[in-house]
C-alpha cells in the first residue's frame, strides 16, 4: 500500500501568519522572562529574520540552556533559546496533523485529547480484562535515537524536500554519542521520539497481536496471556534492534495484574489505580514544602495555591488514591465525583477566597507530617477534591 505523504511545503512554515502564531504559542506562559520580551519588542524584525532564515536553509539551531533535574529521576535537560522555540512551533504546527495522522489509538504522549490520564485509563482497561500484563521501554530512549534511521524515516513521509533538510539541520545539531540520540526540553524532540516508534506499535499490533496495548513516549505496557507476552519480549528485542537500533532494557516485567503495574508514576491493578510509592513519597514532600515556604513566608498565597493545584491534579488521576482524604480530612457532603470525591463543599468555596480554614492533616503512611496544623487557602481550595481541569500542551 503506497504511503500518503505530508503536503506541508517550507513556504506554509516560513509564513508571516505561520510565525506569529508559533510566537504566540511559544510564549504562552512565558511572557515575564527577559528573552520573551526582548523578542516581542523587537517582533516584526525578529519573525522577518526567522522567516528570511528558515527560506534560505541557514536558520539557525542547536542554541540550548542545559541543566539536570533530578525527580522522578536524574534527567538532563537541554532548553532551546526562545528564537528556536518559536522556530520549533512554527514547524510542529503544520506538520502535527501529518504525526497525528501516522500514530495508532493505543499511543498516547504528545497528542492532543490524550496524554497521562488517558494512558493510565487505558491501562486500567485492559488490566479489569486480562490476567497478565508485560511492561518494558527502552535503555536511554532520546539519547540513544539513531539520526540515520530517523532521518530516512522523515524523508519517506515528506514530500518537499527543504523541509525534509530543516528537519535534518534540527536533528543533527544535537548528539549524545556521534549520530545518535535528540535532546530533552525540545518541542520537536518530544513530537519525533513519539514518532520513531510508531513502527514498533504496529508490530505489536499487526504481527503479535496483542490483546492489550498501551505506550506513553517509550512506556510501553502490553496485557494479554503468559506465554504470549513472553514470546512478545523476544520479539520486540529483536525488531527494536534491527529496524530501529533501539536496545530494550533488561528489566521487563511480566506478572499477573493482581500484583499491580507500575506505569507513568501510578501503579495499575484491576480495580482501579493509585500512586506508585515513589510517586507518593515525591507528592508529599512537595506539599510539605510549599505549607512550610508558605508559613515561614518564602511563598506568597497565590503561588502556594498554584503549586498545590498542580500536585493535587497529578494525584486525583489515581482512581483509588486516597492520600488527598488523609491530607484534607473527608469531604463534607454533597454528590461525588467521577474520582471517588466529593465536589467542593462551602469551606473550600470559601477558601477560594482567600481564607485559611483550620485542618489537621493526620499522619501518613510515610510518617510525614506538616510543620504546622493550619492549611493555606491554597491547601484547602476546591483542587482538592474537585474533578481535574483539562491540561494543556506546551
Amino acid at each position: 500500500m503506497k504511503m500518503k505523504r505530508c503536503e506541508v511545503r517550507l513556504d506554509q512554515i516560513a509564513d508571516a501568519d505561520n510565525l506569529r502564531a508559533a510566537f504566540l504559542r511559544a510564549a504562552r506562559g512565558k511572557g515575564h522572562r527577559g528573552e520573551v520580551i526582548a523578542f516581542r519588542e523587537n517582533l516584526v524584525a525578529e519573525l522577518a529574520a526567522l522567516r528570511a532564515g528558515i527560506l534560505a536553509g541557514t536558520v539557525v539551531v542547536g542554541q540550548f540552556t542545559a541543566f539536570t533535574i533530578h525527580e522522578p529521576k536524574e534527567r538532563r535537560i537541554h532548553a532551546p533559546c526562545f528564537r528556536e522555540r518559536v522556530l520549533h512551533h512554527a514547524l510542529i504546527g503544520p506538520c502535527e496533523a501529518d504525526f497525528e495522522r501516522w500514530l495508532i489509538e493505543d499511543t498516547f504522549a504528545c497528542r492532543r485529547g490524550k496524554g497521562r490520564e488517558a494512558a493510565l485509563r487505558r491501562a486500567e482497561h485492559h488490566a479489569a480484562r486480562h490476567g497478565w500484563f508485560l511492561k518494558l521501554d527502552v535503555a536511554k530512549y532520546f539519547d540513544s535515537i539513531p539520526h540515520a534511521v530517523l532521518l530516512g524515516e522523515i524523508a519517506r513521509r515528506w514530500r518537499d524536500r527543504r523541509v525534509v533538510a530543516l528537519w535534518e539541520r534540527i536533528v543533527r545539531c544535537y548528539e549524545t554519542a556521534p549520530g545518535r540520540g535528540l535532546p530533552i526540553g525540545a518541542l520537536t524532540s518530544q513530537h519525533l521520539a513519539n514518532f520513531f516508534l510508531g513502527a514498533a506499535d504496529r508490530y505489536v499490533k499487526e504481527t503479535l497481536r496483542a490483546p492489550g496495548y498501551a505506550r506513553y513516549m517509550d512506556d510501553m505496557a502490553l496485557w494479554g496471556g503468559r506465554a504470549e507476552l513472553k514470546a512478545a519480549v523476544r520479539g520486540l528485542r529483536i525488531f527494536l534492534a534491527e529496524r530501529l537500533g533501539l536496545t530494550l532494557k533488561g528489566n521487563w516485567h511480566l506478572q499477573p495484574v493482581v500484583r499491580g503495574m507500575d506505569f507513568l508514576g501510578y501503579r495499575v491493578f484491576p480495580g482501579g489505580s493509585r500512586l506508585a510509592r515513589p510517586s507518593r513519597r515525591r507528592f508529599l514532600r512537595r506539599w510539605v514544602w510549599c505549607e512550610r515556604a508558605r508559613a515561614c513566608g518564602g511563598i506568597g498565597e497565590r503561588e502556594a495555591q498554584r503549586r498545590v493545584l498542580a500536585l493535587t491534579a497529578f494525584v486525583r488521576v489515581a482512581r483509588c488514591e486516597r492520600v488527598l482524604q488523609k491530607l484534607f480530612g473527608p469531604p463534607q457532603g454533597g454528590p461525588r465525583t467521577d474520582h471517588g470525591h466529593r465536589a467542593p463543599t462551602a469551606s473550600t468555596a470559601v477558601a477560594v477566597g482567600g481564607m485559611t480554614p483550620r485542618i489537621v492533616a493526620p499522619r501518613i503512611a510515610t510518617g510525614i507530617r506538616p510543620a504546622t496544623a493550619t492549611t493555606t487557602s491554597a491547601s484547602a481550595s476546591p483542587s482538592a477534591h474537585a474533578t481535574r481541569p483539562s491540561g494543556s500542551q506546551d
